[in-house]
């Protein structure tokens, strides 16, 4: 492994690169704002990958054309729960990690990565469909919180230098955002001793934009606009571990993105298949009841991927 530092190769092509390509023409200013302004959207569109509860983006590695680095990469740990039948509040919550390289900001890959950062909840309330309660309506309240901050502030620095501009967020490096939206979601849990079956179909909507920045120049805006199905099949294995039943856990899910996400990373819609084991130990006076280790496949558009995936329940 090969640690980059700051004033290392990364940073010498960087000023190379920006030597061979700046112009100060009001043209290229103009194209140059313009391309930025699309990029701090794009942040807030990438942004809206991480901020609901979702099998399908739990975990994201994207490299870029030519294969040689990795464009995104994205990680999220999220979940949710009703507080009890008599009390039928719905609670969640999502925290989320991403790393984008933009490209061609100036016709050219520059090594430059953005992060972002964010948290987000959900407030609920179950309304019971069907006289066992198996069937619920959901709507939820959701918000979020997040920070984007920029890898080099030397880019901002010779830019504004080369071309005249006041380019506060390349050269400050950060951004807070924060969205505001509401899910809807159709929850059927049907429990027996030999089985259970959940199935949760859900769209959800946040509008993500930037707030307390200094300079107009810093703020962004995008939507986060999803539809998911997600189904789990759980079934005793005939193997006792724990003084419980040991179970297998079948899961399938779909997402199909809306809106700006859609085709924002190459791709409309990821399918998830699953398949693992759920250890009960409830008999047990610990907080954790059930935990499961999961094995998925995710395809979509032009992409696939594996990963292993461990939850927990309480």
């Amino acid at each position: 492994m090969q640690t980059k530092h700051l004033f290392g190769r990364s940073t010498l092509t960087l000023i190379l690169c920006i030597l061979l390509s700046v112009s100060a023409s009001a043209a290229d200013r103009d194209t140059l704002s313009s391309l930025i302004q699309k990029r701090k959207d794009g942040i807030l569109t990438l942004m809206g990958f991480t901020v609901f509860p979702d099998v399908t983006t739990s975990s994201l590695a994207i490299n870029n054309s030519k294969g040689d680095d990795t464009s995104l990469q994205q990680t999220t740990f999220g979940g949710g729960f009703t507080i009890s039948d008599d009390f039928p509040l719905y609670l969640e919550g999502t925290a989320g990690y991403s790393r984008y390289q933009p490209t061609d900001l100036i016709n050219i890959d520059i090594p430059l990565k953005w992060n972002s950062f964010s948290l987000s909840g959900g407030i609920g309330w179950d309304f019971p469909l069907t006289e066992n309660k198996e069937l619920k309506l959901r709507p939820i309240f959701n918000f979020s919180l997040g920070r984007v901050e920029s890898d080099a502030s030397l880019l901002g620095y010779y830019l504004e230098n080369k071309t005249d501009l006041e380019l506060e967020f390349l050269h400050r490096g950060t951004m807070n955002t924060y969205g505001l939206g509401g899910s809807l979601m159709l929850d059927w849990e049907h429990y027996r001793e030999d089985y259970e079956i959940d199935v949760e179909l859900r769209y959800n909507y946040m509008k993500l934009r930037s707030f307390k920045s200094k300079y107009s120049s810093i703020e962004g805006a995008s939507d986060a606009n999803i539809i998911s199905l997600w189904t789990r099949w759980r079934a005793p294995t005939g193997l006792t571990m724990l003084n419980n039943p040991l179970r297998y856990v079948l899961e399938a899910s779909n997402t199909t993105f809306l809106g700006k996400q859609r085709g924002a990373l190459g791709f409309n819609y990821l399918t998830t298949l699953g398949a693992g084991f759920e250890l009960d130990s409830s008999n047990y006076p610990v907080f954790i009841t059930r935990t499961r280790l999961i094995y998925r496949y995710t395809f979509g558009n032009n992409v696939s991927g594996f990963a292993l995936g461990l939850a927990m329940s309480f």
